[in-house]
């Protein structure tokens, strides 16, 4: 036989051998998924969020808003105060979804 006949061959056959090797690992968690689901345990609780923390992120962009309002007013009238909201709304948006920390600390009562 042709030697680069036998190396093609030889390639081919390790190729099949590493996609089927590959191809098990797959096959495995598909195989696992009922005895795991048999297994989770869930618990529910119901969550009572106050006002504040259900509408947190509008009550501050709302709260900056109107700051932002009443200082332009009194600096500049009727054009001040829209020109003070807008930037009062501006801030308070920056603020409250790129600055703020949203670090959760979830303590658990038991």
């Amino acid at each position: 036989m042709n030697r680069s006949l036998v190396s093609a061959k030889v390639k081919r056959y390790l190729a099949m051998v590493l996609i089927l090797f590959t191809l098990s690992f797959a096959v495995e968690p598909l195989l696992m998924v009922s005895t795991v689901s048999a297994q989770t345990r869930y618990r529910y609780h119901r969550r009572h969020r106050s006002f504040w923390q259900k509408h947190r992120d509008k009550l501050t962009v709302a709260g900056t808003t109107g700051a932002g309002a009443a200082i332009g007013g009194i600096a500049g009238g009727g054009k001040g105060a829209a020109i003070g909201a807008l930037a009062g709304a501006g801030g308070g948006a920056l603020y409250t979804y790129k600055l703020r920390k949203r670090h959760k600390r979830h303590y658990h009562r038991y």
